[in-house]
């Protein structure tokens, strides 16, 4: 399938098995599904899926043995700010947080945590966030349910409130949270490095 037009992202055939750390901090064994994100004339970035052994699961840009020269903000993502992919207490689907990346003055990747749904339109897009849950049963939600926090309209969003987003997606959606990691995570840098 293609990202943004240009981007090829491929689920990559078989699992790959390793040891890491968690999002929570134990260290555990995982069965990663690795995808590949193509852009013509560039070295592929492996984007693992982290099944890890003790339940959790988190998403993120892989690091290779041996890494190619890369612009260091996109180096700066290797293997960091990765993705939890949770459940959510009282629901039945899985969900991925929408922190969008922006890259800092050193060049190093962060993640802004709260913002209108307004201003998040404006970093990752309209057009992206209809994508995405144009699927069905996928939709973008307050990532907590608190009744003081407004509703999630992308057709008439917000700009009074800054909220955790989430995007919901059933259990068997592999695809779903992969994408939105490539346009919440990667993409950003992308844009950065040109």
């Amino acid at each position: 399938m293609y990202v943004l037009s240009e981007l090829e992202l491929t689920r990559e055939s078989g699992r790959v098995t390793k040891t890491g750390t968690t999002l929570s901090g134990e260290t555990a064994v995982a069965d990663a599904v690795e995808w590949g994100l193509r852009l013509p004339g560039h070295p592929t970035l492996k984007i693992h899926d982290n099944h890890w052994r003790n339940g959790e699961r988190d998403l993120g840009l892989h690091k290779p043995p041996v890494m190619p020269e890369r612009p260091s903000a996109l180096s700066n993502l290797h293997g960091r700010l990765r993705s939890g992919i949770a459940p959510t207490p009282g629901r039945w689907e899985l969900r991925v947080m929408v922190y969008p990346t922006y890259v800092d003055k050193h060049d190093r990747p962060r993640v802004n945590k709260s913002l209108t749904t307004e201003a998040l339109i404006d970093r990752v897009g309209l057009f992206v966030l209809q994508e995405l849950t144009a699927k069905e049963d996928v939709t973008l939600e307050p990532a907590h349910d608190r009744p003081d926090l407004p509703l999630v309209d992308l057709d008439d969003p917000q700009d009074e409130k800054p909220l955790q987003h989430a995007l919901f997606f059933p259990g068997e959606d592999d695809e779903t949270p992969v994408l939105g990691f490539v346009h919440f995570r990667v993409v950003p840098v992308l844009r950065h490095i040109g």
